[in-house]
């Protein structure tokens, strides 16, 4: 493939000489502008970690097969959603996107009026959808990463992914994409409109997940995680059943595909798991208990109200459940859909700021400052926003290995 080359994003050259800000939190809008902000830090936060290896090794849950259980308590808090979903450590944040896209032009484009919108930084949900920053298809055209890693999973809809390794792919349909960034990518996540004539709805989780000091400068890796290769179990008779979609961890025997090998989930003693669990009304299902000392969310993001444990919980809800404990769910008076992450903590202090995580300050200004030098690698694409015709999905991999998969 022909490489075009061009100047990395400029960044603020007096940025790294200003003093760092307190502490705040960071939304999905701040990160992806990243590298057009200015390169100031978030103060360090130190969580503590149990020990562990540095083996690696796949992530893992108990294989338990379900059984019915006395309801107990389970619950430690619970916290309203928000925009981005709070998480624990080891991960960062989470982000919900849920988007009612018309239907798409000749350019992917949606096929709609966009005034009103503040075109480049579009967070509004104005006719119910944004476009994010993108200017003509939707999405988030190029942008950087240190030092963690991402996790998107595609429900509903397609992402296009370009890197600054000259990857690329088309996702989708219940597909996840696994990130480790390491010590520097760029990319862009465009959401091609391919449907001209009926609607392009579109929804996913983007997940980051942090990585510990031993693995932040780490060649980047990128991961197609295809839907059909996931386990998917459904629990339960037709009507009231369960389905538990494992896109990391193992369930009752079945571990998901393998993270990239210096993802945190590949390291033992990381735990980490990362499920959507679907409830039919009168469904239960039990969350196998896990070591203390995990980390464990559940964001009950679709339906009305569910049981978990004793407590009835509403929708719009982060549920932080008590360690060492098998929880009870059951769906109540329709359908509730849930999305688990769970992990050991890293435990090592957090330096955060737009698209960079490391542990130091200092860690944070060298990450502008490389990137403002070398572009991590600059960027293959004759365009910020690239979107890859109408082909179905597929992905070619920086050494030229292709994937492709039906629809």
């Amino acid at each position: 493939m022909k490489r075009h080359t061009k100047k990395p994003p400029r960044v603020d050259d007096h940025a790294v000489d200003r003093d760092l800000p307190e502490a705040r939190p960071i939304n999905r809008r701040e990160a992806m502008a990243g590298m057009a902000v200015a390169a100031t830090a978030l103060s360090c936060q130190t969580r503590p970690t149990p020990a562990r290896a540095e083996s690696k090794t796949e992530s893992s849950m108990p294989a338990n097969t379900p059984t019915k259980t006395t309801p107990v308590a389970s619950i430690d808090r619970v916290e309203p959603l928000g925009f981005p979903w709070k998480t624990s450590d080891p991960f960062l944040f989470c982000a919900y996107h849920l988007d009612d896209y018309p239907a798409g032009d000749a350019k992917m484009a949606p096929k709609a009026s966009l005034g009103g919108r503040n075109m480049g930084s579009d967070f509004s949900r104005k006719d119910g959808w944004s476009m994010y920053h993108g200017r003509e298809a939707p999405g988030f055209p190029r942008h950087p990463h240190r030092g963690f890693e991402t996790i998107t999973v595609a429900r509903r809809g397609l992402i296009d992914h370009s890197d600054s390794l000259g990857a690329a792919a088309r996702f989708g349909r219940g597909d996840a994409q696994w990130i480790t960034a390491g010590k520097g990518i760029v990319h862009a996540e465009m959401f091609p409109l391919l449907n001209g004539d009926v609607p392009n709805p579109t929804e996913l989780f983007q997940v980051w997940l942090n990585l510990p000091q031993s693995n932040k400068f780490a060649d980047p890796h990128f991961k197609m995680l295809w839907g059909e290769d996931m386990p998917r179990h459904v629990i339960g008779p037709a009507g009231k059943s369960t389905t538990v979609v494992t896109i990391a961890g193992t369930y009752a025997g079945k571990t998901a595909p393998t993270p990239p090998p210096d993802s945190y989930a590949s390291m033992t003693g990381s735990d980490v798991a990362v499920w959507t669990i679907d409830l039919e009304p009168g469904a239960t299902f039990e969350l196998p208990a896990v070591a203390a000392g995990v980390e464990r969310s559940l964001y009950f993001y679709r339906g009305k109200k569910a049981r978990v444990g004793t407590d009835v919980v509403s929708v719009d809800s982060r549920l932080i459940l008590k360690p060492g404990i098998a929880v009870s769910l059951e769906g109540i008076d329709e359908k509730a859909e849930l999305f688990l992450l769970q992990g050991s903590p890293i435990g090592e202090p957090v330096a955060q700021h737009g698209p960079f995580v490391m542990n130091t300050r200092e860690e944070i200004v060298d990450a502008f400052n490389d990137y403002k030098r070398t572009g991590f690698g600059g960027w293959p694409w004759p365009r910020p926003d690239p979107v890859h015709g109408r082909q179905g999905r597929f992905a070619r991999h920086a050494d030229g290995r292709m994937e492709t998969r039906e629809g």
